[in-house]
């Protein structure tokens, strides 16, 4: 693409990450239970019979976690068409594997991303099975 700019269009960082669940409680227990997510503002929206949560995440960015009535199920695990998973550092991956275990949680393998200089990751999936990549910083 020659010859594109974007210099009056800045992008600073992401501001937000939308998530649609399918059980509401279940889906905010585990972000704010299990991640250890803060609930910044929580507001049921009756004429979409929809509860709305905004979830902080260690004070810079939010979740927007969502619930509808009957939301159509992803289609398939992690190669649908979008949101392909959502990723966060973490300092000490050992540590953060060994606390999703204790709180029943399914671990992948540690992999190492050759593209990043051999980081190491993994995934878990929240209860709707969307993936969660956990990066080493």
């Amino acid at each position: 693409m020659q010859g594109y700019s974007v210099k009056n269009m800045i992008l600073n960082h992401i501001h937000h990450v939308a998530l649609i669940c399918s059980d509401y409680k279940k889906s905010r227990l585990f972000y704010t239970e299990i991640l250890g997510m803060k609930v910044v503002r929580e507001t049921y929206r009756n004429d979409r019979d929809s509860w709305k949560c905004d979830l902080e995440v260690n004070g810079l960015y939010q979740i927007e976690l969502f619930s509808f009535p009957n939301p159509a199920a992803r289609p398939s695990r992690p190669e649908a068409c979008g949101l392909r998973h959502i990723a966060f550092e973490v300092d000490n991956l050992d540590d953060v594997v060994a606390e999703l275990q204790l709180k029943g949680i399914d671990v992948e393998v540690i992999r190492e991303d050759e593209t990043r200089d051999n980081k190491r990751f993994t995934f878990i999936a929240d209860p709707d099975g969307l993936p969660i990549e956990f990066c080493e910083k």
